[in-house]
């Protein structure tokens, strides 16, 4: 029996919203997958933006991310999930693989575990930005205003945020590493996502075994497309390219759900 196509579940960079991605859902569906651009609190049209009042934090993101895959699993049970983390999205990929029922696959571009000591100069920009400027700005505002990377932000997020920055520590348990299948796109010249962040990040929180490194060299930029690190959903085949190779050997062999898997709801993703 034919495995369905899969269904591709995109998480924004930190103050984007999903309208940003539509080229890359397009993209996925020229190729006759399905693929949808989850929301990011805060930055979709006709929603409130962070304030004093209106916090949340990794785990409420996360959370969404877990209904997400819940909802998508009720709608076709055979069809795989793979989750697509953009930056910021690609960090909360992971906390929802390590926290929750865990999706098919998992894709990250850009994705980094932003400490400070992977930065060149040891990062003494984001140190005074995640260990001044945000805990400051937050702390008057309540919130993280703009022009303030990642503004208008929520109070809470942009802490943890901060702290990861400053310890290299994430804001949400990671015990153990993603073991399920798995690929990370490094982007060549990435200085929100300096190689040492990027390799950081793929060996604190992913197992070797079922992980895929694709390093999108400038070399491999057609006319017209971009390896920036937000530039690249707006020109995005290259990189749907490789993920569906990708996916063609890794989501190869036949899952077997498990009690968990099949039975799992909203309220217990």
């Amino acid at each position: 029996m034919t495995q369905p196509a899969p269904l591709v579940l995109v998480s924004s960079a930190m103050g984007i919203g999903s309208r940003y991605y539509r080229p890359l859902v397009e993209e996925f569906e020229a190729r006759g997958w399905a693929a949808r651009a989850l929301p990011r609190r805060g930055f979709e049209p006709g929603e409130p933006p962070a304030s004093r009042d209106n916090d949340w934090s990794y785990g409420d993101e996360i959370d969404v991310l877990a209904r997400a895959v819940v909802a998508a699993r009720a709608e076709v049970p055979d069809r795989p999930v793979i989750l697509l983390g953009h930056s910021l999205g690609a960090q909360l990929a992971v906390g929802h693989q390590l926290g929750h029922v865990p999706a098919d696959g998992v894709v990250t571009v850009g994705g980094a575990l932003p400490y400070h000591r992977h930065y060149p100069f040891a990062g003494l920009p984001l140190v005074i930005q995640a260990g001044l400027i945000i805990p400051a700005l937050t702390a008057f505002f309540g919130h993280l205003p703009k022009p303030a990377f990642g503004g208008p932000g929520a109070r809470t997020l942009m802490r943890e945020w901060a702290r990861m920055a400053l310890t290299g520590r994430t804001p949400f348990p990671s015990p153990e590493p993603v073991r399920t299948p798995s690929l990370i796109v490094a982007l060549e010249g990435d200085r929100l996502a300096p190689p040492a962040s990027v390799e950081s990040f793929a060996a604190a929180l992913f197992d070797p075994s079922s992980t895929t490194v694709w390093h999108y060299r400038h070399a491999d930029v057609p006319p017209g497309g971009s390896n920036d690190h937000i530039g690249w959903a707006r020109r995005p085949a290259p990189v749907v390219d490789r993920i569906v190779t990708w996916w063609t050997t890794a989501g190869s062999e036949e899952r077997q759900p498990s009690p968990t898997r099949v039975t799992a709801t909203p309220e217990q993703a």
